[in-house]
């Protein structure tokens, strides 16, 4: 990773959307400061589409999709797009409702194993409003786990075959072949007629933690707030440029460097 001060802008084509994680990487200890906010409306009135690409469930995605200055968002992980166009809500899923309906079940089975296990462990408190996958809290409304214990929370998901990504705040479980990466091609590919290929050279992500890897991965241009450093040592796929400042400052810090490129 290499300083935010070493990006050269000449080397890249022109950027068109900005993909970005929420939790810590336009928050700050949960909350949404101004810096961040006014920054997503500094990008779309600069012609900018921004998408968030959060783990965060569907009942806060229909809201950042309705209210917030975005193009859409994709939401658990990469489980489904909503996006409000023409006063209309629309919404794409990953699986069918059935089968959405019977992982719920194999979910169930899982909590509950990691729950006995691990009681110090807790279900995210947004989990009501998750339509994909299962969200154990390991520090956003508790006391932090142990590096131990959220290895173990993985493995337990990983033995039931399901995938299990780490965030800044969470274990997010599920079952499908699908992840943040795949649905974000489907929906610049439904919604504005890109190629994998031609989103890769319009697009960068913005991103903090380890189930950010599949984009830092798969994107040529992105970016980390500097709290990423913190899970440097556990990303196989890392940012390729990283802020001086956390969460919310740092993607300021970001988007600034974007629009002046822009401009």
């Amino acid at each position: 990773m290499k300083n935010i001060d070493e990006f050269n802008s000449t080397a890249w084509p022109k950027i068109e959307f900005v993909l970005t994680d929420i939790d810590d990487t336009l928050t700050n200890e949960g909350l949404l400061h101004p810096e961040a906010y006014s920054s997503l409306w500094a990008l779309k009135k600069a012609g900018i589409h921004v998408i968030p690409v959060t783990g965060r469930p569907a009942g806060w995605c229909e809201l950042i999709a309705r209210q917030w200055p975005v193009a859409g968002v994709i939401g658990e992980n990469g489980g489904f797009y909503f996006n409000y166009a023409h006063s209309e809500m629309q919404r794409w899923y990953a699986l069918s409702e059935s089968v959405r309906n019977e992982n719920q079940k194999k979910l169930q089975i899982i909590q509950q194993q990691i729950l006995k296990e691990i009681p110090e462990s807790k279900v995210a408190s947004d989990q009501f409003c998750r339509q994909m996958d299962l969200a154990i809290d390991f520090c956003e409304d508790i006391p932090r786990l142990s590096d131990s214990q959220i290895q173990r929370i993985v493995e337990i998901f990983q033995e039931h075959g399901a995938t299990a990504k780490v965030s800044s705040i969470h274990v997010n479980g599920w079952f499908g072949q699908y992840n943040k990466v795949t649905t974000a091609f489907e929906f610049l590919k439904n919604k504005f007629n890109l190629t994998p290929d031609q989103a890769r050279q319009k697009c960068i992500f913005v991103g903090d933690s380890p189930n950010d890897e599949p984009m830092f991965q798969d994107f040529p241009l992105t970016f980390g707030v500097s709290n990423v450093l913190e899970f440097a040592n556990q990303m196989k796929h890392k940012p390729q440029f990283y802020a001086h400042q956390k969460g919310g400052a740092g993607f300021r810090e970001i988007t600034e460097k974007i629009l002046n490129y822009s401009n």
